[in-house]
């Protein structure tokens, strides 16, 4: 399952384990066909992997921090610190891909 995240929670979520967090705007029309592949995903690798959405619009101190420039944005993070990321619409598979080299 894919959780709603904000700028004062965000720091909990990322802290321990892998997280993923989808960057995001409710404009974006590739955002909203990355959302389906993310909760897909999230269903099948959640014990791997916590999964986050951060609206950018309503986050714009989280989108300054990581240099948000492109939406969607897919950013990997282990125990706190930045792993992987991908920019764009991806696939489900490469959206596990992501996951799974930085397990």
């Amino acid at each position: 399952m894919v959780e709603h995240a904000n700028s004062s929670n965000f720091n909990d979520y990322i802290s321990s384990g892998l997280t993923l967090v989808d960057f995001y705007a409710n404009w974006c029309m590739p955002c909203k066909m990355l959302a389906p592949r993310v909760e897909s995903v999230s269903e099948e690798m959640g014990n791997v992997a916590k999964f986050i959405k951060i609206d950018t619009d309503e986050a714009m101190d989280l989108a300054m921090r990581f240099g948000i420039s492109a939406i969607p944005a897919l950013y990997l993070f282990k125990d706190g610190e930045l792993v992987d990321k991908s920019i764009g619409l991806i696939s489900e598979e490469e959206i596990k891909n992501l996951i799974r080299k930085n397990i």
